[in-house]
Formats: structure tokens, sequence, C-alpha cells
């Protein structure tokens, strides 16, 4: 069986992050942890924390290239994907393979960051994310706020700290271009 030490978060796609986080934050009543610009794969990201330390994290994309814009064009805002720690993803991916679940992605680049995915054919349509990471990822980061992250002030790149743009990195993306996104929803 494979060591599973706990389901970390649930992911969610949407077109519009301050609209995510009127609900999920100032409703709902999550706790900020973190949030930033992830530029390597287009997308910006804001994680909450809820009673007894489940986290959602919501994703939008920064502009109509992003891989996950193509997930909101075919899909919709939803769930993306569940993320789960294990004990040791080598061995889970083995075990997975083994018993005929299909995994894809194997990625071991990053010894803070290890992780495959289950494709979501093997899994009942549902994109499952497992990691062995021992960082702390649940202590939210107070020198950024969800409005730094709206604004695009915040890189969080790979599994580097979350950290405010200093003058020589990249301006944020315009964002106009995927704002047209929540219309096609019917989200304004």
């Amino acid at each position: 069986m494979i060591g599973v030490r706990h389901i970390d978060h649930v992911a969610i796609a949407v077109p519009d992050l301050a609209a995510a986080w009127r609900l999920f934050g100032e409703t709902l009543g999550g706790e900020f942890i973190a949030g930033g610009d992830d530029t390597e794969i287009g997308i910006r990201v804001l994680q909450l924390k809820f009673p007894p330390g489940i986290k959602i994290e919501l994703l939008e994309p920064l502009d109509g290239t992003s891989y996950l814009q193509g997930f909101l064009d075919e899909m919709g805002p939803g769930f993306h994907h569940l993320t789960i720690m294990v004990d040791d993803v080598v061995a889970a991916d083995e075990e997975l393979r083994s018993a005929g679940w299909e995994t894809t992605d194997l990625d071991l680049h990053d010894p803070r960051w290890r992780e495959v995915y289950l494709r979501p054919r093997s899994t009942f349509g549902t994109l499952v994310q497992l990691t062995d990471s021992r960082e702390d990822w649940h202590t939210p980061h107070t020198n950024i706020t969800p409005e730094d992250v709206f604004a695009g002030r915040v890189l969080w790149v790979g599994t580097e700290p979350p950290r405010l743009r200093m003058p020589d990195d990249p301006p944020a993306p315009d964002r106009s271009e995927a704002a047209g996104t929540a219309k096609r929803f019917g989200r304004d």
C-alpha cells in the first residue's frame, strides 16, 4: 500500500482570481497562505487554508497562451486537481503502475518537490498529483497579501518561496486578454 501522509490541497481553475478570493477568502473565511505568478507555466496561484488544515489552491491563467486557459476554454471553471502527499513518490509511482494505474510526468529534478500524476482517464476523470515534499506549505506568508497577488506584484516560481517582484524582474502580464474568459463562462 502507498504511504499516504495526507491530502494537501484541492486546486480549482478560475477565470478571475479576485472574484474567487471574495468567495473562498472573504465570505467563507479561508486564511490566505501564499500566492503569486508562476511565469514558467503561465499561472497565477492563491492558496487558502480552512479548518482543520485543508487547503484550496485557486489557479488563474496569466494570459491566453497558458495551458490553464486551454483547460478553462475546454472544461470551464472548476475542479482542476487533487494533491496528495506520500512518503516516497518513486515507490508510489512503481506501485501504481504495477497495480495497473496510468501515471505520467514523473519529475524528480527538484528534491523539494518531487511529483508524479495519475492520468484522469485512469482515475475516474480526476487529475491526481502525488508528491513527497517535506517542505512546510501550510504556514502563511505574512510579507504578501492577496491584493499583491491580484496586482501581479508577487512571483512564485517552482519551490522557491513567493516574493515581491523586484525592479529587474519582468513585468506582470497584462490580464486584459484573459479577462474576457469570465464573460464566456457567464461569470462577470
